[in-house]
């Protein structure tokens, strides 16, 4: 099967492969070269992959939607993070999880900022009205 894995700005993985394992709403589903055509939702969690050759392949999801249509498998992501191994992942997903609730936490400073200002700014028109 070629799986291509589609991020917004990127195509991340464009592999041939042996077999794959996701998971959708209700519950992880493995899919096989011969496997009938097939469409998931994704949940945020685990997605692996076997490449020819009996190699496993990672990767930390952010949900998405799996379409397996004839020998191609095309999945379309938000996020997603490589790791080797599971363990190496995990401490990968972390890290990145940690800088983005960092970035989330400034962004949420800032549009509470702007709601102040203009808050204030209304008042200030309005006293003068």
């Amino acid at each position: 099967m070629n799986l291509k894995i589609l991020l917004p700005a990127e195509i991340l993985i464009d592999n041939e492969v042996t077999k794959i394992v996701a998971e959708a709403e209700n519950g992880y589903f493995c899919l096989l070269p011969h496997h009938v055509d097939f469409v998931a939702s994704l949940i945020p969690g685990i997605f692996s992959y076997e490449a020819f050759g009996g190699r496993d392949n990672y990767l930390a999801i952010d949900g998405g939607t799996l379409v397996k249509r004839g020998q191609e498998v095309l999945v379309s992501i938000r996020n997603a993070v490589k790791g080797p191994e599971l363990g190496t992942l995990k401490q990968v997903v972390d890290e990145q999880f940690e800088e983005l609730d960092e970035k989330e936490k400034k962004a949420r400073t800032a549009a509470t900022r702007l709601e102040v200002d203009l808050l204030r700014r209304f008042l200030e028109l309005r006293e003068h009205a």
